[in-house]
């Protein structure tokens, strides 16, 4: 395995390099990044520009200088990095440019991939199960209208409906009756669709949805919680619930008793731990409280599961370790939700907290509350989020729903059927891991596109991130920096694809042995 990704590692960089050399060369003939001091004349612009000159070698032709920046480049192997300066940044080293970028842009393309991978598959997972339903064949229509839709459209709407108007809604977030009625029937449809079954279990399903939906924006309503919305324990306990019993029937079933005693087991550990985590992320005010968190509550998980788990131990504590690791995202949103109105007037908030600009609000950009950051960073990235996952969530809903019907199409699949095999036990571990091959050559072909995309993305929604370095480069014929941006764009491609071989190995094992 070791040797097959040192050759695909070594075949990529030789790809990079000739489309290194190509993209240097093409961008350095297309015009003159001095243009506007040549034409200056004054003596001030003649010494600025003769050292200009100098420092970028422009007096050496384009191709010997793509040697002479590929030396420079060649040092961020043994950490001395050289890309040159920036005329577009103000002479500034495009090294110390690209540091400043690469955090907001690798922000926002990291969470679209992971929410475009958890939300496509999931809903070509189930469309796949109910094939030629009234369920497939609308998720099928909307993935092709929202796989069609130009990115900038997209973003511009999102600016206008989901920041602008959204936000005055916030001001006072009251459903009419009728609003009320009509979402909580789309929503039990929806439910419904999903679920599946014969008519008397839709009926149902449909109208448990129904009533708990209608409950739920009612009261929203009436106490206006989406004004100041919160957790606290009753919160925390019903969506840690919800979270544990969902990862349960999807690992073990609900039929599985220990495993529901386990789920029980880590709702009440949480609800038992809620009050003590409050001075854990009071007192480690940063990342390593969530990880202390994590560990904290995989490992009760375990103890848990080995409790309730008998026979299965190895199981069921695995099981209560995964419910109690996914557990602390309940408890950050909870935590974020307990400084909501302190965030509100550390900015002087009014209504709504949906930014349309920007990634960061400058007043909180050296706040040393975690908390603070995170939640004025959740209202900067869900618009450009959502708008960079609407097309790959599209694309990989269809892909996960036809490689998941050519594997349940295969003889393996009717095997395990035959054998009595629970249909849950079928899709979860014998179909999933399979489907999923194609699925991860897709994802590393998704991160550039979503990396492109994010240029017109952050230029709507004025992020200045890789996008806007880009496009300066461009603009100022800026060889160093449009080079600098073709670096990290192409390291990310190497290591998505070496990601790809190991995925492969670990979802395969044939490929392993190969």
């Amino acid at each position: 395995m070791l040797g097959f990704v040192v050759r695909r590692l070594a075949a990529t960089l030789v790809v990079l390099l000739v489309a290194s050399f190509l993209v240097y060369v093409l961008t350095a003939m297309s015009g003159d990044p001095l243009a506007d001091l040549r034409s200056a004349g004054t003596r001030q612009a003649l010494v600025q520009l003769a050292s200009l000159e100098e420092r970028l070698n422009l007096d050496v032709p384009p191709v010997l200088r793509y040697f002479l920046w590929l030396g420079g480049a060649a040092g961020c192997l043994i950490g001395r990095c050289d890309l040159g300066i920036s005329i577009a940044q103000g002479e500034q080293p495009v090294i110390d440019a690209l540091g400043a970028a690469m955090g907001s842009t690798l922000q926002l393309v990291t969470l679209a991939t992971i929410l475009s991978i958890i939300v496509g598959i999931t809903i070509g997972m189930t469309t796949a199960l109910r094939q030629y339903s009234g369920y497939d064949y609308t998720v099928t229509f909307f993935a092709f209208v929202f796989y069609s839709l130009p990115i900038f459209w997209v973003a511009v709407l999102l600016k206008e409906f989901g920041a602008i108007r959204f936000n005055q809604f916030l001001d006072d977030p009251v459903l009419s009756p009728l609003a009320t009625i009509l979402i909580s029937l789309g929503l039990g449809l929806v439910v419904a669709g999903i679920v599946g079954g014969g008519l008397k279990t839709r009926v149902r399903v449909f109208g448990i949805s129904l009533l708990l939906s209608l409950a739920i924006l009612t009261l929203s309503s009436l106490t206006q919680w989406l004004k100041s919305p919160s957790l606290g324990i009753i919160g925390v306990i019903l969506l840690t619930s919800g979270l544990a019993f969902l990862i349960t029937i999807l690992n073990r079933g609900l039929d599985d008793r220990k495993a529901v005693w386990t789920a029980v087991g880590m709702v009440a550990a949480v609800a038992a731990l809620w009050y003590p985590m409050q001075f854990l992320f009071f007192f480690v005010n940063n990342p390593l409280g969530i990880l202390a968190a994590v560990v904290i509550l995989g490992v009760v998980g375990f103890v848990v599961g080995t409790f309730f788990g008998g026979d299965d131990k190895k199981e069921i504590s695995r099981l209560g370790a995964i419910i109690g690791a996914a557990s602390v995202l309940v408890l950050v949103l909870d935590q974020m939700l307990m400084r909501f109105e302190e965030y509100k007037a550390a900015i002087s908030l009014k209504a709504g907290f949906i930014s349309t600009i920007g990634a960061v609000t400058p007043a909180l950009a050296r706040s040393d509350d975690m908390w603070l950051r995170m939640l004025d960073s959740f209202g900067h990235l869900i618009l450009p989020t959502i708008a960079l996952m609407i097309v790959s969530v599209a694309g990989y809903t269809r892909y996960s729903r036809a490689s998941l019907l050519e594997v349940l199409n295969q003889d393996y699949i009717r095997t395990a059927r035959a054998k009595g095999l629970p249909e849950r036990t079928v899709i979860m571990r014998h179909a999933f891991r399979n489907a999923m091959i194609p699925i991860a050559t897709i994802i590393t072909f998704d991160i550039a596109g979503l990396i492109g995309g994010a240029i017109i993305t952050e230029r709507v929604f004025a992020w200045q991130g890789m996008g806007a370095l880009f496009n300066k480069g461009l603009q100022a014929v800026d060889v160093n920096l449009v080079m600098g941006f073709f670096i990290v764009t192409g390291a990310i491609a190497v290591i998505f694809n070496i990601v790809a071989d190991v995925l492969y190995s670990a979802l395969d094992p044939r490929i392993r042995v190969n």
